[in-house]
């Protein structure tokens, strides 16, 4: 009987942590106030969002699509979806937002700040400025 007790309260308590787990995902994923800010110091370089491309293209579509609707073939069972950056949320956020996202990464959504330099991601965040218009 003890048995069964413990093995039920092991079970209760696995249930609510994946339910807590599935709740923060959930979440909308905002940057901090900061990351407002910060600067694009690529923003009128006009190289910067075709050294972007490429990147995004070795990289970022498998989840978020070519065009970057969050639709790519790696994204689908993924829980968050990848972002769809043509959404008015997305445009709506500032580069500093942007850049921070890539930066520090959520799970599923990696962190590129020891994958690429601080110019490679602004140059993603040109790119994807470019997609959105």
């Amino acid at each position: 009987m003890k048995k069964f007790n413990l093995g039920l309260v092991i079970l209760i308590l696995l249930f609510c942590s994946a339910n807590e787990i599935f709740a923060q995902k959930a979440k909308p994923w905002v940057a901090p106030a900061s990351s407002n800010g910060i600067e694009n110091p690529y923003k009128s370089d006009v190289k910067a969002a075709g050294a972007g491309q490429k990147i995004f293209n070795q990289m970022c579509y498998i989840c978020h699509g070519l065009q970057g609707k969050g639709d790519g073939a790696g994204g689908m069972s993924l829980n968050p979806k990848p972002a769809n950056f043509l959404s008015a949320a997305i445009k709506a956020e500032t580069d500093g937002n942007l850049f921070w996202k890539m930066t520090e990464g959520r799970g599923p959504m990696a962190s590129y700040k020891d994958v690429y330099s601080d110019k490679q991601r602004w140059e993603l965040v040109n790119y994807i400025r470019k997609l959105q218009k």
